[in-house]
């Protein structure tokens, strides 16, 4: 996010008319801020997204296992074995455990992404052309 200053044919001129108050200074670091978290938590949707799809995977695969064979699974750092319907169930539970981190997340996401479209709408609306908001992607 940067200040974007009206362009001529001589080169960048900065418009002097343009001030910015304590409480606009707020509102940009206020923004600043939401961006810099949305973006911490898109990467950690990205890891629980991953962490589901590998526990999709490892149901499907311990299928494949007869029910009387011992099937290790991790708990915190240690890995204990079950048989093939405990692990099931295990899995199942880490399973909708991941669905709902990812769900809160999502909601985290959309909650920032409405505290920051209002905050641009406020600053688009003090500094119109004169500030950039918008994201890199």
């Amino acid at each position: 996010m940067a200040a974007k200053v009206a362009a001529n044919g001589k080169g960048f001129q900065p418009d002097t008319d343009v001030h910015v108050t304590l409480e606009d200074q707020t509102k940009i670091n206020k923004f600043a801020k939401y961006n810099a978290n949305l973006e911490d938590l898109k990467d950690e949707l990205q890891v629980k997204k991953n962490d589901l799809k590998n526990l999709e995977e490892a149901g499907d695969e311990i299928e494949l296992f007869d029910e009387d064979e011992q099937i290790p699974f991790v708990f915190g750092e240690v890995f204990i074995s079950h048989n093939l319907s405990k692990t099931q169930e295990l899995i199942a539970a880490a399973k909708e455990k991941k669905k709902k981190e990812i769900e809160d997340i999502q909601e985290k996401c959309k909650q920032i992404q409405e505290w920051m479209s209002d905050l641009k709408a406020q600053l688009y609306l003090r500094f119109g052309t004169n500030i950039y908001l918008e994201n890199d992607e």
